[in-house]
């Protein structure tokens, strides 16, 4: 039975909505969502969904958006100087591409992903809303398994990209990986950089400054649902 510490897995698919709305991601054709129970990595009301379930349980079940990544926020798209993008010199405009999303850390050093949506001669037009943001999440999976959390477990640092997908390790690093929702297995051995996911071969981070304002756009928010 899921209790606190416990290692469980679990195949699901999440929907917006409802169970009729559009796939935003899927385990079954992928990895397995692993986590440790009970260690606040998770959205609370997943958590509390699945706890108490039993191996070979199915669950199906829907978490509003105010309980999952909040209202979508318009005063989180911002207007950033183009040349906080510049590197060695130039600006890479490839990296620029609307839709890409960057890494990004504020002037108090914490990590968000903001997506482009416009570039113009002087400006990037980004929106670091978390992508799920304004949705409501419709969860439908069973339970694979369920084990003792090893202290291996317990120290490893793994987080649901988008809504609790699949499992990152993240060893000695202070980032989260912020993937969004995509559907992939990143590591992060031994390093304070993002993994530029959405951005191709970028790997550093860029800052910027908020005067006057710690939340326009989001910032301190985890962007993959890690508390």
């Amino acid at each position: 039975m899921i209790t606190a510490n416990k290692l469980v897995k679990v195949n699901y698919t999440l929907r917006e909505n409802n169970s009729e709305g559009e796939i935003i991601e899927s385990t079954y054709n992928a990895e397995p969502l692993e986590f440790v129970f009970g260690q606040g990595r998770m959205i609370p009301l997943f958590e509390e969904k699945l706890n108490g379930l039993k191996e070979g349980e199915k669950f199906s079940f829907v978490i509003e958006s105010d309980d999952a990544y909040g209202a979508f926020n318009e005063q989180a798209i911002i207007d950033l100087d183009i040349n906080i993008f510049e590197a060695h010199g130039k600006i890479d405009y490839e990296m620029l591409t609307p839709g890409n999303k960057i890494p990004m850390r504020d002037s108090e050093g914490r990590r968000m992903d903001g997506l482009v949506i416009e570039v113009t001669d002087k400006n990037v037009k980004m929106d670091f809303n978390h992508p799920l943001a304004g949705k409501d999440l419709h969860f439908e999976g069973e339970i694979l398994t369920i084990a003792d959390a090893s202290e291996e477990d317990m120290m490893s640092s793994s987080c649901g990209c988008g809504s609790g997908g699949h499992k990152h390790n993240h060893e000695n690093s202070e980032d989260s990986c912020g993937c969004g929702s995509g559907g992939h297995k990143h590591n992060h051995e031994n390093s304070e950089d993002s993994c530029g996911c959405g951005s191709g071969e970028h790997k550093h981070e860029h800052k910027h400054n908020h005067e006057n304002s710690e939340d326009s756009c989001g910032c301190g928010n985890s962007s993959c649902g890690c508390n």
